[in-house]
């Protein structure tokens, strides 16, 4: 299925139901008096984040959803039906616009966590609710109100734990084909991805996590150019970033410290977010040096970039050193959960 992660909707809310003018009629009772019932009330729209769904595809055919509007009111004081809420789903990662103004209404972040996006219309009055003291028979009634309307627009941010990084070519395809049971298009050409993979990588029982491959990035991707720019809010809620460097000396820019630099630079410019975040150097198709010419090429790259963090050397081709790679990405996610639960407030215990 072909990846959207952009959407534009319209949402409409039911009317709600009017209310009526009616008077009791019975035998033997001349003057019965109102019994004119209200109306229901207008069925709301909520988008549901929902597991299973990936994409925002769907939204390419069905643009344009309504919920029922309410029943009107009836005699014998009998109020009319509310309308139906209507649910649409949407995957798990959906941040919600309003396509007008660009305001952000509502980020679906859990399974299951609903968003109004249109309330329904408050339903009308009979007329018993005008019986007075004064007025025993009244005429007047009152219609439902109209249900909101608005055009939104859908992002898509993906929720995944790793984000690979990287020039295009870099082997960042190769590799999540490798460590997971993802099977991106991989090819001897840049751009070869045109759209985000997600992987679920395995690394023992009940240890798993997500890995995201987007597009590859090259200069100006910050303000457009390439793919890479469309797809750069993917990584900006991952927790670990994977900035996979092409070390073969065949390579198309035969120089990784530039690379690495251009790419860095197109992060800081397009959100700031990504300096604070954990970034991995992983040096790349190893397999195509020696041992002693890959150990002095990692040499020389890490002292030219002045690099301080972890160092791995893989080759995502052949599998060296990625299962190892994986192990380390698994415990230093279980060590930011653990750090995260030390730090989250704790509640204080009850006095007994």
């Amino acid at each position: 299925m072909k990846f959207v992660d952009e959407a534009q909707i319209y949402v409409r809310a039911g009317k709600g139901g009017n209310g009526i003018v009616s008077f009791r009629r019975e035998k033997y009772v001349p003057f019965g008096g109102p019994d004119g019932g209200d109306g229901g009330d207008g069925g709301s729209v909520y988008l549901v984040a929902q597991e299973g769904i990936n994409t925002l595809a769907d939204f390419r055919f069905n643009r344009s959803f309504q919920a029922a509007n309410g029943r009107p009111g009836e005699g014998r004081n009998k109020r009319g039906s509310s309308g139906e809420d209507l649910l649409v789903p949407v995957p798990v990662g959906t941040q919600v616009f309003v396509d007008d103004t660009d305001e952000l209404i509502g980020d679906l972040t859990a399974d299951g966590q609903r968003l109004l996006v249109a309330q329904g219309g408050f339903h009308g009055l009979g007329n018993t609710r005008y019986k007075s003291s004064t007025n025993r028979a009244p005429r007047q009634c009152k219609p439902g109100t109209e249900g909101e309307e608005r055009y939104l627009r859908l992002e898509l941010k993906l929720l995944a734990d790793v984000g690979l990084l990287g020039m295009p070519n870099a082997g960042k395809s190769t590799l999540i084909s490798r460590v997971s049971a993802a099977r991106p298009k991989i090819a001897d050409y840049p751009f070869t991805t045109l759209h985000p993979n997600l992987g679920v990588v395995r690394v023992g029982m009940l240890q798993s996590f997500v890995m995201a491959d987007i597009p590859g990035l090259i200069e100006g991707a910050a303000e457009g150019a390439g793919l890479g720019h469309q797809f750069l809010r993917h990584l900006a809620r991952t927790r670990l970033l994977l900035h996979m460097l092409d070390c073969s000396p065949m390579s198309d820019s035969q120089d990784p410290v530039r690379d690495f630099e251009q790419v860095s630079a197109e992060l800081e410019k397009y959100d700031a977010v990504f300096a604070d975040k954990p970034r991995w150097l992983v040096l790349n198709k190893m397999d195509t040096l020696t041992p002693e010419e890959g150990e002095a090429r990692a040499r020389e790259i890490v002292a030219a970039l002045g690099w301080q963090g972890p160092v791995y050397r893989i080759s995502a081709e052949t599998g060296l050193h990625t299962e190892q790679l994986c192990r380390d990405i698994m415990q230093a996610l279980e060590q930011m959960d653990d750090e995260a639960d030390f730090a989250a407030p704790q509640m204080p215990d009850e006095a007994h």
